[in-house]
């Protein structure tokens, strides 16, 4: 029987690496891709997009495991699709989780394209989440190293998109991973997981910004929730929901970001109670093929990294889902993604509006 053919979108990491490692053991025609991304002040910063370092290390791992290796230049749609729009969102006072959408029309998007136009079966990565497949169905699962999950960030793949991937490391634990790349003799098995996002360069977001989205640095008004002025700002794009570093010393208690109107070029400030919310509304729906209840209970994360909530759903229409939380969130923030879980199955995402 013919085997199935797998590309593996590599990075020079030890998760990629050994992605492409655990396919061919499995069986699977492996070849592996590396994007060529747009990235400012490129090749000096060791997270930046694709440096030369990386990859050399992606192809030295693909001449170990005798699989071919190419790499696709995207950097234009990139930086028009991904890289634009992050600066658009933050000067527009949104704070946008880019690498959510890169997943969604970059990797899933042009590059899977790519890979089923020229014959393959299946793109790969080296996300921590799982795939269950029952039929055409196919669920997007937490992976089992709660610590590493990234279903958050692929919870905006379509059924058609998720039916032709594979994400190998969802089994596994962190500490497994670079394990088996001791055993292979991958040279990328200790190498630092990537932090920053990707096309930043060596000095952080706020610096690009300066450079590309000065007006985001415009100096306004700081008021509070009646609308009384209070003070100045250095820029929206200085701000983020819940922050209290930076908003100047002197207040009879501490005060907190509690949203930003680009309008007014304003930054709202306001107590520790009046910060958390216990509602909001999601636009821009990828909701699975199973559906979702307005009448169910389901949990949500509304950070990357935060903690789920439950939460129940009070409308779905015109593309937007009203929700209602068990408990208030602190940092409930316009631009970042919500992900709404039943059990460990990723049910439905959207932006938060």
């Amino acid at each position: 029987m013919e085997r199935k053919k797998v590309v593996v979108a590599m990075s020079g990491g030890v998760d990629s690496s050994v992605a492409a490692a655990l396919l061919l053991d499995e069986g699977y025609d492996v070849s592996g891709i590396m994007l060529k991304l747009w990235a400012d002040e490129c090749g000096e910063k060791e997270n930046s997009c694709c440096p030369p370092e990386a990859i050399r290390q992606a192809r030295e791992v693909a001449s170990i495991l005798g699989i071919p290796f190419y790499v696709l230049d995207v950097r234009d749609l990139f930086k028009a699709r991904i890289v634009d729009g992050f600066i658009s969102d933050y000067a527009n006072g949104f704070t946008p989780n880019p690498c959510f959408n890169c997943n969604r029309w970059i990797r899933w998007g042009v590059l899977l394209d790519f890979v089923l136009q020229n014959g393959n079966d299946f793109l790969a990565t080296g996300h921590y989440a799982r795939l269950e497949r029952e039929g055409e169905f196919v669920r997007l699962r937490k992976g089992v190293d709660e610590t590493k999950d990234q279903s958050y960030v692929l919870s905006g793949l379509t059924r058609e998109q998720l039916s032709h991937t594979l994400l190998p490391l969802g089994g596994y634990r962190k500490v497994q991973i670079r394990a088996i790349a001791r055993e292979k003799g991958l040279p990328v098995a200790d190498r630092r997981d990537s932090q920053d996002l990707c096309f930043v360069g060596k000095l952080g977001y706020r610096d690009f910004l300066k450079r590309h989205a000065p007006e985001a640095f415009v100096e306004g008004q700081m008021v509070d929730s009646s609308g009384m002025r209070v003070g100045t700002h250095a820029g929206l794009a200085n701000f983020t929901i819940g922050q209290r570093k930076g908003l100047g010393a002197g207040n009879r208690e501490p005060v907190y970001v509690l949203s930003k109107d680009a309008a007014q070029n304003a930054i709202v400030v306001g107590s520790r109670a009046e910060l958390g919310r216990d509602r909001f509304t999601a636009r821009d729906l990828n909701i699975s093929p199973g559906g979702i209840q307005s009448a169910d209970k389901y949990m949500v994360k509304t950070r990357y990294k935060a903690s789920p909530v439950g939460c129940s759903l009070i409308d779905i229409q015109n593309g937007k889902l009203d929700v209602i939380l068990e408990e208030p969130v602190l940092d409930i923030t316009p631009g970042q993604i919500a992900v709404f879980y039943d059990g460990d199955e990723v049910v439905a995402s959207g932006i938060i509006q």
